[in-house]
């Protein structure tokens, strides 16, 4: 690098480049910094709506209550037990009528319309 002669002049031209250089690296060096505190902002807001989700909000203005996971499940529970009542009353009812279609003791739809079709043809149907 060329002097000019005058003294002043030499070393506000160097100062100003080492300004520039200090400047220029406390940008990159901030702006680095600004990316990991963002980086670290966006997980710790997605950690705060993970443990929102899992606890639940109560009601406040305007917005309605969030029930957490373990009330979910307890609901999704008692809704299958619901369930599970009423499958074992069709499976009850779905019994009774499969009863009444095939040939049994003499008393069943079954064995009922057999003996009025013997009435009626005078034969046994063929057995099933």
């Amino acid at each position: 690098m060329g002097k000019t002669g005058i003294a002043a002049v030499d070393a506000a031209v160097v100062w100003s480049v080492a300004v520039v250089a200090i400047v220029g690296l406390v940008g990159l060096v901030g702006r680095g910094i600004l990316r990991a505190v963002r980086g670290v902002v966006r997980a710790a807001t997605r950690v705060d709506q993970i443990a929102d989700d899992w606890a639940g909000t109560p009601a406040r203005p305007g917005v309605p209550e969030r029930p957490g996971v373990m009330e979910r499940l307890g609901g999704i529970e008692d809704r299958t037990t619901s369930i599970d009542d009423r499958i074992t009353s069709i499976d009850a009812r779905l019994t009774s009528v499969e009863h009444e279609l095939h040939p049994n003791s003499g008393t069943s739809l079954r064995d009922a319309v057999d003996r009025v079709d013997v009435a009626l043809n005078g034969s046994p149907p063929p057995p099933p």
